[in-house]
């Protein structure tokens, strides 16, 4: 069975990137568009792997992660960062990678891969 892949960004140039990318690689993908739109996909989906944007209208990734951590059933999913943001590596706490925008696909995979290797 395919890994599931939460793509969180508010750019659908970005979210068709990673989602291609994401594909290639043999993942499968759900997309959102911003925080409030990813709290119920990972309500509707339990991806295994979020990847996630911080900077987003309506509600933030920070926003969207501080949520995530406090639901038990949830704060267990693996978070990579993607985002052009300065001090994007202390929005979350200990995300599995993070990536600046350009992402470079092998590397970006290699990262994804890592995450499942580990589990």
């Amino acid at each position: 069975m395919s890994k599931q892949i939460l793509v969180v960004d508010d750019e659908a140039d970005v979210r068709t990137f990673l989602e291609a990318v994401l594909k290639k690689g043999g993942y499968d993908t759900v997309t959102a568009t911003d925080g409030a739109e990813a709290l119920k996909a990972v309500r509707d989906n339990k991806p295994d792997l979020v990847i996630l944007d911080l900077q987003m209208p309506t509600k933030t990734g920070t926003d969207f992660y501080r949520q995530l951590s406090k639901d038990k059933a949830m704060s267990d999913i693996p978070i990579i960062v993607v985002s052009g943001l300065s001090g994007r590596h202390l929005a979350i706490r200990k995300p599995v990678a993070v990536f600046d925008k350009p992402i470079n696909p092998d590397e970006f995979l290699e990262a994804v891969a890592k995450v499942f290797s580990d589990q």
